[in-house]
C-alpha cells in the first residue's frame, strides 16, 4: 500500500487541479452518460435479440448484429462522454476525468470486439461464450490500471508477496502473470490451430484420417508451446519443471493411465487409418457411423440418432467390425422358408424379383437366391443383395424386400410353413 498511495494522491491532485466543483460536474456528467448508456444498451439489446430470433438473416448480418450487442454500451457511453467533453472544452474548462473515461470506454469497446472475433474464429460454443466476458474484463482491467498509472506500483507490491522453495522464487505477481499469460497464449494457440484445421479440411489431397491426425498434432504442439512461452514470460525457471514432470509421471502411473491410454490410442487409430470419419462400424452391440474422432473417444451415431462415445482404447484392444474399411459395399442376407409342397424354383424367381423392391439394392453385383438346405419344417432359401450405403441402415431394406416377397408368395400360392414336430405316444404299460 505504501507504493500505491503516492500514485493515488497524484491522480487525485490531477483531477482536482481546477477545483472540486469542476470535478463534481464532470462526475455528474459521467453518471448521466452511464445511465443513458445503460438504457440505450438495454433497448438495443432487446431490438437485436428480436431481429436475431424472428428474421431469416445471413451469417454475416448475424455477426454484425452480435457485434452491435457487445458494443452498444461502451459506444453509447463514449458518445455521451465526448459530447460533455466538447461542451467543457468550449467553456474553457479542462476535462481530465472525462478524458480518462473516454479512453476507458474506447478500450472496453476494442477489447470486447477483439475477444469476440477471436471466439468466433476459434469455435463457437457455450464454454468459450461463458469465458468471453471474464477475459474481456481482465484485459480491460489491466489496461485501466495502466491508464491511471497504478499498474507499475501494484506490480511492485504484488512482487513483494513471495516465497522461495529451493532456487525458485514464486511471488503473487508471477502467479497472476502466469494465469493471464496462459489464458492469452492458450487462446491464441487454439485460434491458430482452428485456422490450420479449417485449411486442412479444405485440402483434397490429404485423406480424412491424415487431416484429423495433423490437426490434433498441430493443436497439441501449439498448446504446449503456448504453455512454455507463458512460463518463460512470467519469469519462472523452466528447469524447475523437472519437479512438475516427476509429479506428472507419478500421476500418470497411478491415476491417469486410462486418460493417457485413450489419448495415445487415438493417435494409433489415426496413424494406421483403421477408422475414419464416415466409416460404418460395429463395436459390441453398438452399430453406426463414425461422426468424429476426438482425443479421448470416438463419436458413433446410430440410426436412432443416438450418439455413443466409445473410448479410443476399446477400439484398439477389442474386436471392431468396419463395414466400410476397404469397400463400402456390404451384402445383406434374407432367409426365407417355403413348404415342401411348393416349387422352390418358382419361389426363387419371385425372391429375385422382390429384391428390386428397394431402390438402394445394387444391380452389380446382381441379387442372387440360393437354396441353402432341406430343413425340418421346409425348404430354406436365402436372398442375397448388395448395398453401397450401409450408413443408411439395413433394416429398412430387409423390411421392403420381405414385404415384396410376402406379396409375391401370396399371389403365387406359396406358403411359409409353421414349425412342425411329430410326437409319437407310446402306450404305457399298466402296473399291476
Amino acid at each position: 500500500m505504501e507504493l500505491i498511495e503516492p500514485t493515488i494522491v497524484q491522480f487525485w491532485e490531477m483531477l482536482t487541479s481546477h477545483g472540486t466543483s469542476v470535478l463534481l460536474v464532470q462526475f455528474s456528467l459521467m453518471m448521466v452518460a452511464g445511465v443513458a448508456a445503460f438504457y440505450i444498451h438495454r433497448a438495443s439489446q432487446k431490438l437485436l435479440d428480436e431481429r436475431l430470433q424472428h428474421e431469416n438473416l445471413s451469417g454475416f448480418r448475424i455477426l454484425i448484429l452480435k457485434i452491435g450487442q457487445r458494443l452498444a454500451f461502451p459506444l453509447s457511453g463514449l458518445f455521451a462522454v465526448l459530447t460533455g467533453r466538447l461542451v467543457f472544452n468550449l467553456s474553457g474548462y479542462p476535462t481530465p476525468l472525462l478524458d480518462t473515461a473516454a479512453k476507458l470506454l474506447l478500450a472496453l469497446a476494442a477489447v470486447r470486439l477483439i475477444v469476440y472475433m477471436l471466439r468466433v474464429g476459434i469455435v463457437p460454443g457455450p464454454q468459450l461464450k461463458a469465458w468471453e466476458k471474464i477475459i474481456s474484463t481482465v484485459i480491460w482491467g489491466v489496461f485501466a490500471l495502466h491508464l491511471v498509472g497504478w499498474l507499475p506500483h501494484l506490480s511492485s507490491a504484488m512482487d513483494q508477496l513471495a516465497f522461495r522453495f529451493g532456487e525458485t522464487r514464486l511471488s503473487l505477481l508471477i502467479v497472476v502473470k502466469l494465469i493471464v499469460l496462459c489464458g492469452l497464449y492458450l487462446l491464441l494457440a487454439v485460434w491458430l490451430s482452428g485456422l490450420v484445421e479449417q485449411q486442412l479440411k479444405k485440402s483434397q489431397h490429404i485423406n480424412i484420417s491424415m487431416r484429423v491426425g495433423l490437426s490434433k498434432v498441430i493443436k497439441v504442439a501449439f498448446l504446449s508451446l503456448a504453455f512454455l512461452l507463458a512460463l518463460n514470460e512470467a519469469g519462472l525457471n523452466l528447469a524447475s519443471l523437472t519437479v512438475f514432470g516427476g509429479a506428472l509421471g507419478v500421476g500418470i502411473g497411478f491415476g491417469l493411465q486410462k486418460i493417457v491410454s485413450n489419448f495415445i490410442s487415438g493417435f494409433i487409430l489415426l496413424g494406421d487409418r483403421s477408422i475414419s470419419p464416415g466409416d460404418v462400424i460395429s463395436v459390441g452391440d453398438t452399430y453406426g457411423w463414425v461422426r468424429e474422432l476426438r482425443a479421448r473417444y470416438v463419436v458413433v451415431r446410430n440410426r436412432d440418432g443416438v450418439e455413443t462415445l466409445i473410448p479410443n482404447e476399446n477400439l484398439v484392444t477389442t474386436d471392431v467390425i468396419n463395414w466400410s474399411y476397404s469397400d463400402k459395399r456390404v451384402r445383406v442376407r434374407i432367409p426365407v422358408q417355403i413348404s415342401y409342397d411348393d416349387d422352390p424354383e418358382q419361389a426363387m424367381a419371385i425372391m429375385d424379383e422382390a429384391a428390386m423392391a428397394s431402390a438402394r439394392v445394387l444391380t452389380t453385383p446382381p441379387p442372387a437366391t440360393r437354396l441353402m438346405e432341406f430343413a425340418d419344417s421346409g425348404i430354406a432359401l436365402e436372398l442375397r443383395v448388395w448395398l453401397s450405403d450401409p450408413q443408411e441402415g439395413v433394416g429398412n431394406v430387409r423390411s421392403e424386400i420381405n414385404l415384396a416377397i410376402w406379396h409375391g408368395f401370396k399371389e403365387a400360392g406359396i406358403t411359409i410353413p409353421y414349425p412342425q414336430r411329430d410326437v409319437h405316444l407310446r402306450q404305457a404299460v399298466a402296473v399291476e
